[in-house]
């Protein structure tokens, strides 16, 4: 039988570290791989991706009836929200400071700054504190959280190129890490990078989101920008190694397969099961394209995402 030889790709970059949390608060690298996700006979891969649980400063108005049935009563307490996403298997928690947008309560920084230092009370785990997606609110109530949250490294988005200015200069004066959010394009990604460095802040202190589509929704587009990131970064360009945070959960169920359960084919199956696999099969999917933090939603799709990594980590 004929000894058949895998070819082994020689980089001359690698992923940069990236750690959160510490200073008392549990502490997670992400990032720090040297090959292609999950090559492990190819070079190395140290860190597991990780699982974020996404918890609101809000009750949410929107979100499906399964969500709400999985988490219960804890919806209106961020602080209790978060404890039950630690018994859930969360890694790092994702809190969404959803209440300051305009169209939303229109809360502002005092409000901001009760609500993380209530949640980093409750919690041990690292933070993910990203803002309404309005800029200047964003701003706002990003540069409290900031403050309230100083020494304990967490991460700040969005950072966009409007804004970027402001949370590079919080995550510098802090210590925290900027998510540098753009559209799905690679150069955009890079060119954001590129200007959070020329303001002072650190290549370790940057997760890149280069924005997600679930499936079925434009993430065959999301899988090939992430994997050229991932190869550029591999082939020694500084400004696209930095480790990749997606928000599978708040894709996935948005869309119409994870809500409608009335007036469509039988064949879709079981309305629950259905939003289940259509979350799980997204977030797999940004895993395998090089995501190092994936937010999730679902308490059971955080179950069976866990179950995938440990596979894919074992060598």
């Amino acid at each position: 039988m004929p000894v058949v030889e895998v070819p082994i790709e020689k980089w001359t970059g690698k992923v940069k570290e990236v750690r959160l949390g510490g200073n008392g608060r549990r502490s997670e690298v992400v990032g720090g791989e040297a090959t292609l996700p999950f090559l492990h006979f190819e070079g190395s891969f140290p860190n597991r991706p990780l699982i974020a649980i996404d918890v609101r400063d809000c009750e949410p108005r929107d979100w499906s009836p399964h969500l709400v049935a999985a988490w219960g009563d804890v919806l209106a307490d961020p602080g209790a929200w978060a404890r039950k996403a630690v018994e859930f298997g969360a890694d790092i928690i994702a809190l969404s400071l959803r209440s300051a947008h305009p169209e939303e309560g229109n809360t502002g920084a005092d409000e901001a700054r009760r609500t993380v230092d209530k949640v980093l009370s409750a919690v041990d785990l690292p933070l993910v504190i990203t803002g309404p997606g309005v800029a200047e609110k964003d701003n706002e109530v990003l540069v409290a959280a900031s403050e309230v949250a100083k020494g304990q490294r967490v991460a700040l988005g969005n950072c966009e190129e409007k804004n970027h200015r402001t949370i590079a200069a919080a995550c510098i004066a802090d210590g925290h890490v900027a998510i540098a959010k753009t559209p799905i394009e690679i150069n955009l990604a890079k060119q954001l990078n590129i200007l959070l460095c020329d303001v002072g802040l650190s290549p370790d202190s940057i997760l890149l989101d280069p924005t997600t589509g679930a499936l079925g929704y434009g993430i065959e587009y999301t899988y090939s920008v992430m994997e050229r990131l991932r190869l550029a970064g591999l082939g020694g360009d500084a400004m696209t190694a930095m480790p990749m945070i997606c928000t599978a959960g708040e894709e996935s169920w948005r869309q119409k397969e994870s809500k409608v359960s009335e007036g469509v084919p039988e064949a879709w199956g079981d309305p629950l099961e259905r939003a289940l696999i259509w979350e799980g099969v997204t977030a797999s999917m940004l895993i395998a394209a090089g995501a190092n933090i994936v937010v999730l939603r679902h308490p059971r799709t955080v179950e069976r995402v866990k179950a995938v990594i440990d596979k894919l980590m074992r060598v």
